[in-house]
């Protein structure tokens, strides 16, 4: 059996709902559009968490953060702990990884081991920060000075800071990261016929900067509609929230001219974010026509998703912190094209999260199932069927949780955060899908916010994964075979081993709950 080949795109903190598909009334999509028509969307697809490197780890492991325990960015590289390139390459697969990568670093990049091609378009294998081939390549053109799509690391280069505000880029986009991206990807591709591959492009924008070249730019109006929750009071969110909205609404914008107001800076920032977007969405149409022009269409993966999503100027704030309370920042983009694995033009309702895609992707080309993941298998959504994963979807921080049921969102801060002053966040996603009235304190919503709770203990409970859990396991009869403490891949007890997957009847472990 010829297994299909993988293209796995993620962008850098797109939120879900700008996309044309998503019916968004001013983002320009045409070619993700066109890839949810060929294939599958899900509406309501979760990240792990709001920051990208441990939204990234628990995208390519399938676990939550709780289980890699990583809350923070970058950070050492974890001894044990699989990723999908290891799996993928474990069974033959030639792997590849290009662009924003941002994943734990030291002493080494924690996939660059399960690589055939590691292409990080900010740091090298060993973790030394602002050199890469991407970087190397500029420097020989002359353009690295007026590469624009991340931190400098050197004041050779220009400002080291990312501004907020917006204009059009002075780079070529011929030689922009995310087409050196694709064009790196395409090369990959071509090297080998024989074995499939499996490829993450992982895109820097639609993240700050917001500096879309001229073309891109110049495709939204300079008075373009701001979004209508940009000066919304937030005095119903968290003391965090109102002071980073504080923060944004008198923020001196960089590139402001002589008489600009405060909604000048906003709409420069989203125009740039709307104009990111379209110059992301017009790679994702070359990476397209390149797999028809191949004949590689027919035998690929397509899937599209993001690390997490961003205000973008809703709610008032440019950036994506603090997020974990805000579906605008949770729930990211999840579209699928597969032919023969994927429903044409499907929009599917039910809940999905990031851990998903590995298990899935494993899945559909027909590799073992992984151990270690914590996510499902979306083969059957995709294939057209209508049968839940789960009945609820879970963004954490370390001293955060987050959970999506029925037609609402909580959040929960125990009291080290914010003390009693303020505990939580709830809002009825239906009748207030701007996220305008909490309802975590109203007593006629007070059996919604309990149930939000024990979801949240619940899982907790059930998906942390352990090392050795009783009843202990024997191999023959009970205390006279001999023990067995089978291992996944990560050191930690294999999956049906799990809580949340025991399969010995209740009563031979209730002594031990």
């Amino acid at each position: 059996m010829t297994r299909p080949n993988v293209l796995m795109i993620l962008a850098d903190q797109h939120n879900a709902g700008l996309m044309g598909c998503a019916g968004h009334p001013q983002a320009l999509t045409p070619h993700l559009d066109q890839l949810a028509t060929q294939g599958t969307r899900f509406t309501d697809t979760f990240c792990q968490n709001p920051i990208c490197t441990p939204s990234r780890v628990s995208i390519l492991s399938s676990q939550y953060c709780h289980n890699h325990g990583y809350f923070g960015l970058s950070g050492p590289a974890p001894q044990h702990l699989p990723s999908l390139f290891k799996h993928f390459r474990g069974h033959g697969y030639r792997t590849a990884a290009f662009g924003k990568l941002h994943l734990p670093e030291a002493p080494n990049n924690w996939v660059a081991k399960d690589l055939d091609r590691f292409g990080d378009t900010y740091e090298t294998a060993d973790g030394q920060l602002g050199t890469s081939d991407y970087l190397t390549e500029l420097e020989s053109l002359g353009l690295r000075d007026r590469e624009d799509s991340w931190h400098n690391d050197s004041d050779r280069y220009g400002p080291r800071s990312v501004p907020r505000d917006a204009r059009p880029s002075d780079l070529p986009f011929e030689h922009t990261q995310e087409v050196w991206c694709a064009r790196q990807s395409m090369r990959f591709i071509e090297e080998d016929d024989d074995r499939p591959f499996f490829i993450q492009l992982a895109f820097q924008k639609p993240h700050h900067p917001l500096l879309p070249v001229q073309r891109f730019w110049d495709l939204y109006d300079q008075d373009l509609e701001l979004p209508p929750t940009v000066h919304q009071d937030p005095s119903h969110r968290s003391p965090a929230f109102q002071r980073t909205w504080q923060i944004t609404q008198d923020y001196p914008w960089e590139f402001a001219q002589p008489g600009d107001t405060q909604d000048d800076g906003l709409r420069r920032a989203w125009r740039g974010t709307l104009g990111n977007i379209s110059q992301l969405d017009h790679v994702v149409g070359s990476l397209m026509d390149f797999l028809d022009e191949h004949g590689l269409a027919h035998n690929t993966i397509v899937v599209y998703g993001s690390d997490h999503g961003c205000y973008h100027s809703i709610h008032g704030i440019i950036e994506k912190a603090p997020g974990i309370g805000s579906v605008e920042v949770c729930r990211v983009p999840m579209i699928w094209r597969g032919p023969g694995v994927t429903q044409p033009g499907r929009v599917c309702e039910h809940l999905t999260e990031n851990v998903d895609f590995a298990p899935t992707l494993a899945d559909l080309c027909g590799l073992p199932g992984m151990d270690w993941a914590d996510g499902h298998s979306l083969a059957d959504l995709l294939a057209g069927g209508d049968q839940p994963v789960r009945d609820a979807a879970f963004t954490e921080n370390a001293l955060s949780k987050a959970v999506r049921f029925d037609r609402y969102r909580l959040t929960y801060y125990p009291a080290a955060v914010f003390g009693d002053a303020f505990r939580g966040e709830l809002y009825d996603l239906i009748d207030d899908p701007m996220e305008t009235r909490n309802l975590f304190e109203n007593s006629d919503f007070a059996k919604v916010r309990q149930r939000g709770e024990r979801l949240i203990l619940d899982w907790l409970a059930t998906s942390n994964r352990v090392v050795t859990a009783q009843p202990v396991h024997f191999e023959g009869p009970a205390r006279s075979g001999k023990r067995s403490y089978p291992l996944a891949q990560d050191g930690r007890a294999a999956r049906d081993r799990q809580p949340a997957h025991h399969r010995e009847p209740r009563d031979a472990y209730l002594n031990y709950l």
